[in-house]
């Protein structure tokens, strides 16, 4: 069709043709914006920076090779610098936990079990919490109690790791040592986990840290996930006489699953990279033990501890692949988050 033209099918007044005729083109009429003065002018006029926009797309196309650039030099670099370890030691390397830098033998055995375990324990205390703050903020709580609860929350993402750990050392560490660890040694020692003297600091401390410091991370997203469940839907729920306990369970957390499942990845990735609130208080022992109660470490405190005092090539070589190892396994479970996410989305329709 012609600009300001139309066309008639099969006659006068756009009657459908009868079967067989072809459309013809039978007037063609100026409109107003062809007979408007400034039609010439607009048509004509040229833009003022006509390379603006391949500009503005190649500028936008290299921020986004940026970071896998940036992701794939960092990783490089640290497998430069570990191989003198890894062919020192070999895959022995992984499942050594000797740590001596006097005799020149190391090990990553009790640094990558220190990481996972206190990882555990923060996630097993921090994502039941998180959804109950969140479904009590969003569900239950009056709408000023719930921005002001909430935004307290999340001041405590603003708080640097650094206070946290102090605070951990110095008030959380004896609160655990006079009152938590002797109590569940008295009832549960005889299981291995609690186990022990009563430090304070230990495996157990680190991730009850672990698990303040990940809480508004994972919350908040909670919270704003469930802000956007349909407000139809939980309505048809309580409409068909459902309790607030049966449209929580039944309505609010499936709707939302995928977002919960990416707020405790969030959640998981921060814990494994943790470095100066686990230092405080983990002990910093390069060794396993099945007590929680033990002093441990973790790949982040080894290397905060250890990299300045570094002298020897084999030892910072040694240093070097503890953390390449942290980064394999917080790339690994971004991966397996994204993995499962998007089967999630693709099986359940589910989309935020």
């Amino acid at each position: 069709m012609a600009l300001g033209g139309r066309y008639l099918q099969g006659g006068l007044g756009g009657h459908p043709p009868h079967d067989g005729q072809r459309m013809k083109k039978v007037l063609t009429l100026p409109t107003a914006l062809e007979t408007s003065p400034d039609f010439a002018r607009i048509g004509v006029r040229k833009k003022p920076f006509p390379k603006a926009d391949p500009f503005f797309r190649g500028l936008t196309a290299s921020c986004a090779v940026l970071v896998p650039l940036l992701i794939a030099a960092i990783f490089s670099e640290l497998l430069h610098y570990s191989l003198p370890a890894f062919k020192k030691f070999g895959l022995s390397f992984l499942i050594s936990q000797e740590w001596n830098p006097v005799t020149g033998q190391f090990g990553a055995a009790s640094s990558i079990f220190g990481t996972l375990v206190s990882t555990f324990i923060a996630m097993i205390i921090a994502v039941p919490l998180s959804l109950a703050i969140a479904l009590f903020l969003v569900e239950l709580a009056p709408p000023k109690l719930s921005r002001a609860v909430g935004t307290m929350i999340e001041l405590l993402a603003a708080i640097p790791s650094i206070i946290y750990g102090m605070w951990g050392l110095f008030v959380f560490a004896p609160l655990m040592a006079r009152y938590v660890q002797p109590v569940l040694g008295h009832y549960l020692g005889v299981l291995p986990l609690f186990q022990g003297p009563p430090l304070g600091i230990g495996m157990l401390t680190a991730g009850i840290i672990l698990a303040v410091m990940i809480l508004p991370f994972i919350s908040a997203v909670t919270r704003d996930v469930f802000q956007l469940v349909p407000p139809v839907v939980k309505e048809s729920a309580f409409g068909l006489g459902a309790t607030t306990w049966e449209v929580t369970f039944k309505v609010t957390i499936p709707y939302g699953l995928v977002g919960i499942i990416g707020a405790c990845f969030l959640g998981l990735g921060r814990a494994l990279g943790e470095t100066m609130a686990v230092t405080f208080v983990i002990g910093n022992s390069h060794r396993i033990s099945a007590s929680l109660f033990a002093p441990g470490n973790s790949i982040a405190s080894a290397l905060a501890n250890e990299f300045t005092e570094a002298t020897e090539p084999l030892y910072i070589s040694s240093l070097i692949a503890l953390g390449l190892i942290l980064f394999v396994i917080t790339w690994t479970v971004q991966v397996i988050s994204q993995i499962l996410l998007r089967r999630m989305y693709r099986a359940w329709s589910v989309g935020l």
